[in-house]
């Protein structure tokens, strides 16, 4: 396939800020081992673990904690915005997908344990997508999340596969049609994301090679449980660095949070909840003197750290709130990412994903991720899409002022799943 503008020639991956995401993987080879049942010699033989979907989200959130540490290296002095959830269920799907050494190096990448074998795995993959569309509490927040593997009408997909995966798959007809294939699959995020992601897949992205694309949309919208007055909105300094500091708007407001000073993670840490109380913002604050302070609290954190902070219940307490109102849209080159998170095979023609299917022909060239972020006086929107193919000394010692006029690092977190759904660095208004 040809490389395409962003970098990617068999995956795609792009966000924008309405908390929403999507992963794309567009693949071009495949060998395949054709067994009686789907993952095993015999499915019916693996019992189902009731504890496998604590397990799912447990694996997600080291990947996820992993994966941030790795974009930090890449971009150690830029802005960070992406989804891990968009990124994880991408790989997700390619995991059910793949056999063999690939099969083995994706599961080791994506922190599956041990004993969560592909039966228990996908069936708590199910469970959390229809707990997902019950209990979606659109009166307070949006939060939609949709998977596809878009295949081509001619590549053998195993039945069982597409009994295991019926809503997930979608066939296309890359070979006689890549230019409709393709502006379908654009227009299926476009839903998904609300128009915020359009055209995610550029022209030379697919072609008649094209197999398999899988991909992943996510969608989030919410608005503060504390709105900031628009009135009180005005420009103040941002310190980049001791040297240089930059005007931005910071939206203001004084009202009950909770806060509190973690030493493990060397920060300050504000709850802002969106409606409904799922679903927080969380900042983190190192401390001003610190030049490594971000890099610092990103290596820091655990989820054993991160829980800590989440789960505590400590007392909300009346702060002073002062936080920059932004616009942070970024691009990722996954494949290197990836690559330094052990994924195998993944991009390389031994790939083998011969669960899917006995053909040949399926490869990933390339990877990309793209995110959008837009904070406000009302509240957050995000979205994403990936493929493959010493507190400061002049402020105030009171806890009760948390005021984040330097480089931050914040969470979007899904309380009832234990998922970061976004996740970044801001570092720098003018980048």
């Amino acid at each position: 396939m040809k490389r395409c503008f962003c970098e990617i020639r068999t995956s795609v991956i792009r966000f924008t800020m309405l908390k929403f995401g999507v992963i794309i993987f567009l693949i071009s080879s495949i060998y395949v081992n054709v067994n009686g049942q789907c993952f095993y010699k015999d499915d019916s033989s693996k019992k189902l673990d009731t504890q496998s979907r604590e397990q799912l989200y447990r694996g997600q959130l080291d990947f996820t904690l992993h994966l941030f540490n790795e974009i930090n290296k890449l971009v150690p002095n830029d802005n960070i915005f992406f989804s891990p959830y968009s990124v994880y269920h991408s790989l997700l799907l390619a995991y059910f997908a793949a056999g063999g050494q690939t099969e083995k190096a994706l599961k080791g990448s994506l922190k599956i344990a041990d004993k969560l074998d592909k039966i228990n795995l996908i069936t708590a993959y199910k469970v959390d997508k229809r707990s997902r569309a019950v209990n979606n509490n659109s009166d307070s927040y949006e939060f939609t999340s949709a998977n596809r593997m878009f295949v081509d009408k001619d590549l053998n997909v195993r039945q069982c596969m597409l009994d295991q995966l019926s809503e997930e798959l979608e066939t296309l007809n890359f070979h006689d049609s890549p230019r409709e294939a393709r502006e379908h699959i654009n227009d299926w995020v476009a839903h998904v994301t609300k128009n915020n992601i359009k055209n995610l897949l550029p022209e030379d992205a697919v072609s008649q090679a094209t197999k398999l694309v899988l991909a992943n949309a996510a969608y989030f919208k919410g608005v503060w449980a504390s709105k900031f007055p628009a009135e009180r909105t005005k420009k103040e300094p941002f310190f980049v660095s001791e040297t240089r500091q930059t005007l931005v708007p910071f939206m203001k407001q004084k009202g009950t949070f909770h806060y509190m000073v973690n030493d493990d993670l060397g920060a300050q840490i504000l709850e802002l909840p969106y409606k409904g109380n799922d679903i927080s913002m969380y900042i983190l604050l190192p401390p001003y003197s610190m030049k490594e302070g971000v890099t610092n609290i990103i290596a820091n954190m655990t989820p054993e750290r991160l829980a800590a902070v989440v789960e505590e219940s400590y007392m909300g307490r009346e702060v002073i709130v002062e936080i920059p109102k932004f616009t942070n849209e970024r691009s990722l080159p996954l494949k290197p990412i990836l690559n330094a998170m052990d994924v195998g095979d993944l991009f390389n023609s031994s790939a083998d994903f011969s669960t899917l299917t006995a053909d040949r022909g399926v490869l990933f060239d390339d990877a990309v991720h793209k995110a959008k972020i837009q904070i406000d006086e009302e509240g957050t929107v995000a979205t994403a899409a990936s493929a493959i193919f010493g507190f400061r000394s002049s402020r105030p010692a009171e806890p009760s002022v948390f005021i984040a006029n330097f480089p931050f690092v914040y969470i979007i977190y899904e309380r009832p799943t234990n998922s970061i759904l976004f996740m970044g660095v801001y570092r720098d208004p003018k980048k």
